[in-house]
């Protein structure tokens, strides 16, 4: 089986053009794997299964096919087996929050559209193409108007000789809309410090600055840290 320059450059180029599109929605958003990340991955894939798809073209006439039984999907298997270590570069962990999840997971599908376009399989591969550049940029804004609970892990830290009293610590996350989920405590530098450690939830992402706010000038307080979780 033969196959035209221009084949290749067919299933080259689609490859190319999915990874970029989703790339440049990944760098217009500053995530740490944009555009050429994407584009490369999706090219890369393509051209694996290319490789295994059209193998006759570098095997040779020579060869007889009856000597030799390949499976593409063999080699579709691997290339998502070595994504999930790029895609796992990309997460990493800061406290109680995650980050990356979603570039992680655009790299994946980023992958399996590389693999789509490299065998020639073109209306699924423009139609996933165009539900995950929907999914990334529509579902946004979706979700930012969704009604949604909103988690922030929160440290206050206190003189040991000036300690806010429990009550008093749930009397003002109550004033802001904020629940405590889960309080611990802590002592530092030798028990001259005393930390509060809580889990808050709260309906809406807006009230975090404004208690911020409230910490930042509170007059007992020495030390606070408020990271809300999420991608």
């Amino acid at each position: 089986m033969s196959v035209s320059a221009w084949t290749i450059v067919m299933h080259l180029g689609a490859a190319w053009l999915a990874g970029s599109l989703i790339g440049l929605e990944r760098t217009f958003h500053g995530r740490p794997a944009g555009f050429r990340t994407h584009a490369l991955v999706c090219v890369a894939s393509a051209l694996l299964m290319m490789v295994t798809v059209y193998q006759w073209q570098w095997l040779g006439s020579d060869v007889p096919e009856e000597t030799i039984r390949t499976d593409p999907t063999r080699m579709a298997q691997g290339i998502m087996t070595g994504i999930g270590f790029l895609g796992a570069g990309v997460i990493f962990k800061e406290g109680l929050t995650v980050h990356g999840l979603t570039t992680a997971a655009s790299i994946w599908i980023t992958s399996a559209l590389g693999i789509l376009f490299g065998v020639g399989f073109w209306w699924p591969g423009v139609v996933a193409t165009l539900v995950t550049l929907l999914t990334l940029s529509l579902f946004r804004l979706v979700e930012a108007r969704m009604p949604s609970r909103t988690f922030a892990r929160c440290i206050l830290r206190f003189d040991s000789q000036r300690i806010l009293a429990e009550s008093e610590i749930y009397a003002l996350m109550k004033a802001h809309r904020f629940h405590i989920e889960s309080l611990s405590y802590r002592t530092r530098d030798e028990g001259h410090q005393f930390e509060y450690r809580m889990m808050l939830r709260t309906h809406d992402r807006h009230y975090l600055p404004l208690l911020a706010t409230d910490l930042r000038n509170h007059e007992t307080l020495l030390e606070f840290q408020l990271s809300p979780t999420g991608d």
